[in-house]
């Protein structure tokens, strides 16, 4: 069967974006509140954000949740996101509230890192009426102890052994909803996906890194694009 003609438009000016892997339209999607979310890009920056083909966000970074930050990716992002409010340095009575602020600025959910408490994540879900999607990072944890607390989604990020893990949780719980971080590769990507991930998390290239390459094209005489 021949694939069917898909009309495109980009414009002169948004030629140059970031385009996830083609390979992760192949897993399942997760449904949250009618939309499909296949790829969820991995960024708290706005030009990226603004810039790329991804189903979603996923914003999380290494220091404590602040709504000014949630507010301000909510603002800039025209796709939906899902907002980390802590779990690790941040604990507690925290977590809830800033889960609480990030569903009232329009999130689509929020992220809770793997040292989070059960009965923290309980708390959160009693306030919420947005999935609370829980960061798995090894084998040890408590799968399914973060269920009954009402995990919505496991979002598995165990590096190398992501696919295995993956894999470990599908056979123990058939119908949970699992994003993934997918690995540099097509092959590592559809590795996840075979494993068993609904969504595949993918880490975008950095400002820098698109700029050398850029620049690089600049110093050959070539035109972006041309």
């Amino acid at each position: 069967m021949d694939t069917p003609f898909i009309p495109e438009f980009q414009g002169n000016l948004r030629k140059h974006c970031l385009v996830v892997p083609e390979c992760i339209r192949r897993c399942t999607g997760i449904k949250i509140f009618g939309k499909r979310i296949k790829s969820i890009v991995f960024t708290t920056d706005v030009s990226v954000i603004r810039n790329v083909n991804a189903d979603a966000v996923i914003a999380v970074y290494p220091f404590t949740p602040q709504p000014i930050i949630t507010q301000s990716i909510m603002i800039a992002s025209d796709i939906p996101v899902f907002c980390g409010v802590g779990g690790g340095i941040t604990m507690g009575k925290r977590v809830v509230n800033l889960a609480l602020h990030a569903e009232y600025q329009g999130a689509i959910g929020v992220v809770v890192n793997a040292p989070t408490l059960n009965e923290t994540i309980r708390n959160v879900v009693d306030e919420i009426d947005i999935p609370v999607v829980v960061t798995v990072a090894s084998e040890a944890e408590d799968i399914e102890g973060r269920i009954k607390a009402g995990a919505a989604i496991i979002n598995v990020s165990a590096a190398s052994k992501t696919p295995q893990l993956v894999c470990k949780i599908r056979e123990q719980f058939p119908q949970l909803a699992i994003m993934a971080t997918g690995g540099p590769t097509d092959e590592s990507i559809i590795e996840t996906i075979e494993a068993g991930a609904n969504a595949i998390t993918w880490t975008p290239p950095t400002n820098g890194e698109q700029i050398k390459m850029i620049m690089d094209r600049y110093r050959q005489g070539l035109a972006y694009g041309g």
